[in-house]
């Protein structure tokens, strides 16, 4: 019923414009200012930017001096069953954080009045830090991720919902996978059939195998050709820590990006999330594949045992952009993870180890500035899914944030637009973002 009523809602013709002063990002190393100009959007699509002094009509919001409009933040990986634990459990690795924590929490989600509670919490949340569009993963419950997809719906977030499928015996517990590969076909099957039939023009299902020490080499195959024949994007890990890219190592005696393509899942906006681990070679298949990367800074201090290489990635032609991981991740903001991008990128580049010697330490030419971290979190998302977001442009969708520097501190004396794009990227967090916009409709104030 969420899924009639909106599409009929959505008939209804719906223009807006909007008076602000906006900084984005169009490429990784340019920085763009529109002073004082008016937007307008019909039915979602901006239909025009014009200096707002040359309109003589009805403007329906005014980003006021003080605050600046932005683009929507694009967050390519998250956990939605994990919301619950965000911020607790860094004490093990990868391999046993599944089993001790995060698996008995997704297994609740059996509970559909729990699982509802949950995704009313968290989505709405997430908009408010600023995430107009999330890539989530569900649970194996199929009820329960439809449940996640409307509520996406209802509380108007643009979204790829993926049902989490699972099967081997040995990367999971008895009492959380699916309980065969063929039941856990059918219900992937199911839950795009669900998730399709919500709409929504907003929510989308993706095929989402949790990641190969989970899934059988009959899930995977299954998986692959699901995607294909339905035309479902697809997500999942990659060469995420020490553990998990060797297991891949052991079991098939190639890499995990290599392993995923012989199973068909590296198609065009595949969502790999950490590959913190890609070889060169890897590399190169993905921008082959126009596979891309959910790059996952702050998850990656604690579970991926290494740096993801932004930089090499980019220059060797993949797609990247960011996620926070939750509940890999501490943070929902994206600015946070942004910043951390940066910070990690400079580690990299620097090494962190003062025992040898600087020439040695570190791997020259890694560095991301902020203003690389915010095009990740926005134009560069919008590359990885191919969406026409990400941008405040004519012909794209109107997803925005409403930004006050309030809180931040600006001083005209010293601090140019570029200081004061720096300072948000850095510093702005969920206090800080006053006004969300999705598809042209607010829905955060």
């Amino acid at each position: 019923m969420a899924g009639l009523d909106y599409a009929r809602e959505r008939r209804m013709s719906r223009s807006t414009t909007v008076q602000a002063t906006v900084m984005q990002a169009p490429a990784i190393d340019q920085f763009e200012v529109l002073n004082d100009v008016l937007i307008t959007v019909e039915d979602g699509v901006i239909t025009a930017i014009a200096p707002a002094a040359s309109f003589a009509g009805t403007v329906d919001h005014v980003v006021e001096p003080g605050s600046v409009l932005m683009p929507g933040l694009i967050d390519l990986h998250i956990h939605a069953p994990q919301w619950p634990q965000v911020g607790t459990g860094y004490d093990l690795p990868l391999e046993e954080w599944l089993f001790a924590y995060t698996f008995p929490l997704e297994a609740k989600y059996s509970d559909l009045s729990f699982a509802i509670d949950v995704w009313d919490s968290m989505v709405p949340r997430l908009l408010a830090n600023g995430t107009t569009t999330a890539v989530y993963y569900g649970s194996v419950h199929g009820p329960a991720t439809t449940a996640l997809a409307e509520a996406c719906v209802r509380h108007g977030q643009r979204a790829f919902v993926g049902r989490v499928a699972m099967d081997h015996p040995d990367g999971t517990p008895e009492w959380y996978r699916d309980a065969t590969t063929e039941a856990g076909l059918e219900a992937s099957a199911e839950s795009i059939e669900s998730i399709n039939g919500l709409g929504s023009p907003l929510v989308a299902p993706i095929v989402t195998p949790r990641f190969i020490p989970a899934c059988t080499d009959e899930m995977l195959t299954g998986l692959g050709q699901l995607a294909a024949d339905t035309g479902t994007l697809v997500q999942t890990h990659c060469s995420e820590s020490d553990w998990e890219h060797g297991y891949v190592l052991d079991r098939f005696g190639a890499t995990d990006a290599e392993a995923l393509d012989r199973f068909g899942l590296l198609q065009t906006s595949t969502v790999l999330a950490h590959a913190g681990h890609l070889t060169t070679n890897d590399l190169h298949r993905l921008a082959h594949r126009h596979s891309g990367v959910a790059h996952c800074p702050l998850s990656n201090v604690y579970f991926g045992n290494a740096v993801f290489a932004a930089r090499r990635a980019l220059d060797a032609g993949v797609n990247v952009g960011l996620g926070t991981d939750i509940a890999g991740g501490p943070s929902p903001s994206l600015f946070a993870n942004a910043a951390q991008a940066v910070n990690a990128s400079r580690l990299l580049e620097d090494g962190v180890d003062a025992n040898i010697e600087a020439a040695q330490r570190g791997v020259a030419g890694s560095r991301i500035d902020a203003l690389a971290g915010f095009w990740l979190a926005t134009m560069g998302g919008a590359a990885v899914l191919n969406q026409p977001i990400g941008l405040l442009e004519v012909g794209r969708r109107f997803d925005a944030i409403e930004v006050t520097t309030e809180r931040i501190g600006v001083w005209a004396e010293v601090d140019s637009p570029v200081r004061i794009f720096e300072k948000i990227v850095r510093m702005a967090n969920e206090a800080d973002i006053s006004r969300v916009w999705v598809d042209g409709d607010v829905k955060r104030r």
